[in-house]
């Protein structure tokens, strides 16, 4: 967890940073070593290689010997979803390539994930296609996240479904809670494994004009996964006006216990520089 003395008032309070939009400016392989130096031993990843999904396996090496040198737990990563950043949001609900792609994904971010003790992966679904039947793609969702439910389990993780933001993602189908959760419910019904559940990111939420207090209190206990960044503008808490110490208190008190990660944006400074709200 990150060192903070004190912690922000909420010391039961776990936080990990997502090192594929914070420390940016270091190559992959130095980030882990930066976040550790910064006071965290865990961190979280979209996935890395958004060339392929199924990378050298010296790639991979090479990344889990830079957390483990680092002292740093992976705690989150994405499966392949296409380009992210940038103009995808996923490829397990996409006809074609791209939802082949995430199937060969599945068991190398699954085995990666058994490998550096990560516990979450996050199955972001993929944008509507112009020209063809949401049906279709619902039922090509489903299809691709049951074998990868079945793989987290069996690496020992959670399969993470995410409510994107209209606004930055209007070809995105999920943007509420209640739909993310559909789906996690529907992947559960599959599989009957019980490890489908929701990753709640709180500046997703807030950018869809949603009640956040309420979102907590109906769905924490669906909670597998939580982010935040403040709103407006995905900067560090204090930046935005969302009461996020509140929020992320309210969480524990409905009995969410798990990380929460940085997924912020640090500004026209280092990365490094952007944690003083921790201690404030």
């Amino acid at each position: 967890m990150a060192y903070v003395s004190p912690p922000w008032r909420g010391s039961e309070q776990r936080f990990d940073v997502n090192l594929s939009i914070l420390f940016t400016e270091l190559p992959l392989l130095e980030r882990p070593a930066a976040a550790a130096a910064a006071g965290f031993t865990a961190v979280e990843l979209w996935w890395p290689w958004t060339d392929t999904p199924t990378p050298p396996r010296a790639a991979l090496d090479d990344l889990r010997a830079a957390l483990e040198d680092a002292g740093t737990r992976l705690v989150g990563l994405n499966f392949y979803a296409g380009l992210l950043p940038g103009p995808d949001r996923g490829a397990l609900s996409v006809p074609g390539e791209e939802s082949e792609r995430f199937r060969a994904n599945v068991e190398v971010a699954a085995e990666f994930a058994a490998a550096t003790g990560c516990t979450a992966l996050n199955a972001l679904y993929g944008n509507r296609v112009p020209g063809v039947d949401p049906a279709v793609q619902d039922a090509l969702a489903l299809e691709n996240l049951v074998p990868a439910a079945r793989a987290a389990h069996d690496a020992g993780a959670l399969l993470l479904i995410e409510a994107l933001n209209r606004p930055e993602s209007p070809d995105y189908p999920l943007v509420s809670a209640a739909s993310a959760v559909e789906v996690a419910d529907r992947v559960n019904a599959a599989t009957g494994l019980g490890n489908a559940a929701f990753l709640l990111d709180l500046y997703h939420l807030s950018m869809n004009g949603a009640d956040l207090a309420e979102v907590i209190d109906r769905y924490a206990d669906r909670t597998g996964h939580v982010q935040i960044a403040d709103n407006p503008g995905r900067g560090a808490p204090g930046t935005g006006t969302l009461p996020l110490e509140e929020l992320t208190g309210r969480l524990r008190k409905a009995g969410y216990d798990g990380w929460i990660g940085l997924e912020y944006k640090p500004g026209d400074r280092p990365s490094a520089e952007s944690f003083g709200w921790l201690t404030r």
